[in-house]
């Protein structure tokens, strides 16, 4: 049942978390009617604006108690990144009180007549995916928009006086887990690779949380071929009679599947004879930049906007008109012959491995926060693309003695430090070790907090580095 046909009037509903998902949320329901406390781990200076913002609004807010639950609550809207074993959480169980994420909350307040959602979850390239949906829905004619998980709010999208016919929607494991009700038209898990396992707890629960995209989708269940983990999260789940498991590889495809083709990406899932014929959508080269994860993103992509009933030739289109967002495999320069390539989006060993497999021979530019990942995998696999290695941050031993182990022909240099100016030199140490023909690449598989603020200003100060090189030949 929706949540308009509740009466929220005096409602008494706990929002943990102020921030990008919790303020709204808060601003919602108290514009419902509910009774809104909004409890906040910080303290700070920051959070004490917010909190006078919202309690001149008449929402009460506690600040730097964050695992108390307030007497009387009847409902929990949390923000995504607080863990399932916070105390708040253990009581709010031992009370009987739901708790629901801001995806949730989105989902229970469309309306009448609300625009499906194609979802998009996965380890690596769910932003860049979404964006190529709502791309090739907006080349087929559509209303819709790239939201969710993505730094569009669900809330606003679902509330706002815009209407869409559909909404391409990124959906991380986070806020997957604290939505319980959600129901897709379509959806698809990319990939799954070791991550955030610090928040659930095992790979068995990543996995689950992120299989919980497929519950209850009523046209297609999207999977990688490659991966088969993600096939199995389509057996397991419980969707709408009808509902098809739609395969995407970069290899030929077979019936129900979309693939590559000498060059051409085919679709065999949505045609009238899958057993033998194949419609053509759109060339590799349409796929910007043409790398091999990039075309596994593009497949999935259109499996989806096929499955909306979109057609060819808006598959296409909206392909060539997609520009991938910065820090995700993008070229820098061409200086002397070697490519700069900066892919600092790639946090992760997945994402590195994807990205090391799209060049060769590569000068490498990783390191800084492993958050607990192992690099041994990472390093056998991409060793013979290798030229040399330039390693910065805080857990830069761990890819050493991994490169030691399984790469001790590899040149490496060590840079000893983590303050910012670090990629500078690591720019320079990688023109040093480069020849004509070798991408310089920026894929970290390390988060970026030891040294900068996020990716994108790690992958900043590569860029800068670089074009200082080929404005003067030297960082």
């Amino acid at each position: 049942m929706g949540i308009r046909k509740v009466s929220w009037n005096g409602k008494r509903v706990t929002v943990a978390g102020l921030g990008v998902s919790g303020i709204p949320a808060a601003r919602v329901l108290h514009g419902l009617g509910a009774v809104v406390t909004v409890v906040n781990d910080g303290d700070d200076e920051r959070s004490r604006a917010q909190a006078a913002e919202l309690e001149a609004q008449g929402i009460t807010v506690r600040l730097g108690d964050g695992d108390t639950l307030p007497e009387g609550t009847e409902l929990v809207v949390t923000a995504p990144g607080w863990r399932p074993d916070k105390p708040l959480f253990t009581a709010a169980a031992e009370a009987g009180v739901e708790v629901w994420g801001d995806v949730e909350l989105a989902w229970r307040l469309r309306g009448p007549g609300a625009a499906p959602w194609l979802a998009v979850t996965g380890t690596n390239g769910k932003t860049t995916t979404v964006r190529m949906l709502a791309s090739i829905l907006e080349a087929a004619g559509l209303r819709t928009a790239a939201v969710g998980n993505i730094g569009v709010s669900l809330l606003d999208a679902v509330l706002g006086e815009e209407t869409y016919d559909v909404l391409a929607v990124e959906l991380s494991s986070y806020q997957l887990h604290w939505a319980p009700s959600l129901r897709a038209h379509s959806a698809v898990v990319l990939n799954l690779a070791p991550d955030h396992l610090d928040w659930h707890g095992s790979m068995e629960a990543y996995a689950a949380d992120k299989g919980r995209i497929y519950e209850g989708n009523t046209v297609a269940c999207v999977y990688n071929v490659a991966d088969k983990v993600t096939e199995d999260l389509v057996r397991e789940a419980d969707v709408e009679e009808g509902c098809r498991a739609i395969g995407f590889t970069l290899g030929t495809p077979g019936p129900s599947q979309l693939g590559v083709v000498e060059g051409i990406l085919v679709d065999r899932a949505f045609v009238e004879n899958r057993q033998k014929q194949a419609q053509e959508l759109a060339e590799v080269a349409d796929v910007n930049p043409p790398a091999p994860h990039n075309i596994a993103n593009a497949l999935a992509a259109a499996a989806l906007a096929r499955a909306f009933g979109v057609e060819p030739k808006a598959v296409r289109d909206g392909l060539r008109a997609f520009r991938p967002d910065p820090h995700r495999i993008e070229l820098v320069e061409e200086i002397e012959g070697v490519t700069y390539v900066d892919d600092s989006k790639a946090t992760n060993t997945h994402a590195a491995e994807a990205s090391l497999a799209a060049y060769d021979p590569i000068v490498w530019i990783a390191g800084g926060l492993a958050k607990g990942a192992t690099f041994d995998e990472l390093v056998q696999k991409s060793a013979e693309r290798l030229r040399g290695v330039v390693l910065i941050g805080a857990d830069r031993a761990l890819i050493r003695e991994a490169l030691a182990r399984h790469a001790p022909e590899v040149p490496v240099v060590d840079l000893d430090r983590t303050d910012t100016g670090a990629m500078s030199a690591a720019v320079q140490e990688a023109a040093r070790l480069a020849r004509p023909g070798d991408t310089v690449l920026l894929a970290p598989a390390c988060a970026s907090m030891d040294m900068f603020a996020n990716y994108n200003k790690r992958g900043e100060a590569f860029a800068d580095a670089v074009r200082t090189l080929a404005a003067t030949g030297r960082v």
